[in-house]
């Protein structure tokens, strides 16, 4: 499931040397790149200058004013100008993308405090790691963390550009009953705001508010590549905490010789790394709240958007809902992947505990692994506000079903349905 070439020497079990700061920036370099973009990266961890600071302050307004410009001239829009019930739904969803958005942004803000503790586990990590083994361990789970910073965010990106860009200039310029030609925007604007049918403004907001869907993109993917960095470390530590458990009754060249204090490093390092998994949880479970009630209430949406774009012909429309119906549930499936690839490794603790040859122990020591047992029989998960586990069978329960729901309401989408049932069947087994 994670591969990858670990570029650690494998001639010396121990190794003496390492540049630690360079495979910290393989844990988190993508992810600082993007949560500086939107200036949510924690300051403490950043040059503490004057300058600095005053254009992270920056950066926080430009954003938040982003979004903003988005949400208001569109809700003045829905409120004053429109009248049908499809169009109201239409924008709906947009709206409360905008909400999802600023709650997310302010949320990451707020945590910023508990992200540096987490960076700073990560880095005390990498250099506390010597055995080439155990290096080699969080080097793949780091290379597969940062993949998965790189797939979110081109997920996030592509609706962004499907949606500000390849949807208004796919359906071409429209000429309303006053003969004006323009582009219709996808967040429209109240014209006691600005009337947009007229050039150069049309162009000018259709500028912007590409600019403002990348901002909102940059916070989803700031937000899902942090998941993917914290999340996959805490799964290295867990597969290396497995490592040692197997080696508790034999030894290894880099850990104790006396048992008593191999398994005081066992149980010392349980305890960091359950520590490590609650702190995620604290700084993310809102976070994770956010996203999946959003997405899953927009993917409602969009099912309903594809439907009606399909009955009225409009191909780019159509393609475009798709995408972002895709994304969304990108977006459930990442997290809820993650959470089970940790709650996974959690319980494997205590399988391998329970496996090792733990009656060649003293029983003394053999009643401590008891306790180890029972502590990895409850992991610690992550969860959405503390009310849903994130797990595959909570993501096909929240997310698949809405897809067959959409894709059996007509005959074109009938493989799709019977394509989805299998995958749900997978699921579920």
């Amino acid at each position: 499931m994670m591969r990858g070439s670990p570029t650690v020497q494998k001639s010396n079990p121990v190794a003496i040397v390492c540049d630690h700061e360079k495979y910290v920036r393989l844990s988190v370099q993508k992810t600082r790149w993007i949560l500086k973009s939107i200036g949510v990266w924690p300051k403490a961890l950043e040059s503490s200058s004057l300058m600095k600071r005053y254009v992270r302050v920056l950066i926080n307004v430009i954003c938040i004013g982003l979004v903003t410009f988005l949400f208001v001239p569109c809700v003045f829009y829905v409120v004053l100008e429109v009248e049908d019930t499809y169009n109201t739904l239409k924008f709906t969803g947009p709206l409360s993308f905008c909400i999802m958005v600023f709650m997310k942004y302010i949320l990451l803000i707020a945590r910023g405090n508990d992200i540096r503790v987490c960076i700073e586990h990560i880095r005390n990590d990498w250099m506390n790691t010597q055995h080439h083994g155990d290096r080699a361990i969080m080097i793949r789970n780091a290379e597969f963390g940062s993949r998965l910073v790189m797939i979110c965010s081109f997920m996030s990106y592509g609706g962004a550009v499907f949606y500000h860009i390849a949807m208004p200039i796919g359906m071409g310029k429209i000429t309303d009953m006053d003969n004006l030609s323009y582009h219709l925007l996808g967040y429209p604007v109240a014209r006691v705001i600005a009337d947009t049918r007229y050039s150069p403004i049309n162009e000018i907001f259709l500028l912007i508010q590409c600019i403002s869907g990348l901002t909102t993109q940059a916070v989803t993917a700031g937000a899902c590549s942090l998941t993917a960095v914290l999340a996959m470390h805490a799964y290295g530590r867990l597969e290396i905490l497995v490592q040692w458990i197997m080696h508790l009754v034999d030894g290894r060249e880099d850990l104790c010789n006396n048992v008593d204090k191999r398994l005081a490093i066992i149980v010392q390092e349980h305890v960091r790394i359950l520590r490590f998994i609650s702190l995620t949880e604290k700084i993310l479970h809102e976070i994770f709240l956010v996203e999946i009630v959003g997405c899953t209430m927009n993917m409602c949406f969009l099912g309903y958007y594809i439907i009606m774009e399909w009955e009225i012909g409009e191909s780019a429309s159509y393609i475009t809902y798709s995408v972002l119906l895709i994304s969304f549930t990108f977006n459930i499936f990442i997290f809820c992947y993650i959470g089970e690839l940790v709650a996974m490794q959690s319980r494997r603790v205590s399988e391998v505990a329970y496996m090792i040859e733990w009656h060649r122990l003293p029983k003394r020591e053999a009643l401590a692994i008891i306790l180890m047992i029972a502590t990895s029989n409850s992991p610690i998960k992550f969860t959405a506000g503390n009310i849903i586990d994130l797990s595959l069978s909570s993501f096909g329960d929240a997310s698949i079903h809405k897809l067959v729901a959409i894709f059996i309401h007509y005959d074109n989408f009938l493989i799709c349905s019977n394509i989805t049932y299998i995958i749900i069947h997978y699921i579920n087994r």
